[in-house]
């Protein structure tokens, strides 16, 4: 087994290799710069956290119903380590995976994956179309109508804030605060 860490430019690569949507990329730099931001904050290796966010969906794109187990192939084919692709796997528990998340890293992703989807769809309806201004409280209020960004599976989001022992709101912090870090790439600078 693999424990030498890929390059961010080598992750990318791979990556770009199998996807092509923008919004996907965007969403790949999102929740990177989420979990690079909290292994930071819990002083966990940031490469190692970042590189699980930015591939996280690799197999999305072109293997939409193999969603979480074509990742594990890839990255087998790529000589990745098994934690890293266990790690990705961990992401679809209970939609697309049986593989429960039991790192720190593993709990992270699965719960925070969702909520970038709905802290970026909250920011397109601000009046400045920003991260930079948003707090937690925009998208709680947002949080209750379930036809807003309806897309967004918010039981995932609170499950995973349970198992992480955190409330909702620590949580959407937490992934405000980290998006920030990529708002210029990921479109969400907006006109602050």
């Amino acid at each position: 087994m693999t424990t030498t860490i890929p390059s961010r430019e080598d992750a990318l690569e791979l990556f770009r290799k199998y996807n092509k949507s923008d919004a996907l990329y965007k969403h790949a730099l999102s929740v990177e710069a989420v979990m690079r931001y909290i292994a930071e904050k819990l002083g966990e290796d940031v490469e190692r956290w970042g590189l699980v966010g930015l591939v996280h969906d690799i197999d999305y794109e072109m293997y939409p119903d193999q969603h979480c187990h074509k990742s594990t192939e890839i990255f087998n084919e790529a000589g990745w380590p098994e934690e890293l692709s266990r790690a990705v796997a961990s992401h679809g528990w209970g939609i697309c995976s049986d593989v429960e998340p039991q790192s720190l890293m593993e709990k992270y992703l699965f719960t925070i994956d969702e909520l970038t989807g709905l802290v970026n769809t909250t920011a397109l309806v601000r009046p400045s179309k920003s991260v930079l201004d948003m707090t937690p409280k925009s998208v709680k209020k947002k949080w209750k109508d379930k036809r807003f960004a309806a897309g967004v599976d918010r039981s995932i989001i609170e499950k995973g804030a349970a198992i992480l022992g955190l409330e909702i709101s620590e949580v959407i912090d937490l992934t405000i605060m980290g998006m920030r870090t990529v708002a210029d790439e990921i479109g969400l600078r907006g006109e602050a």
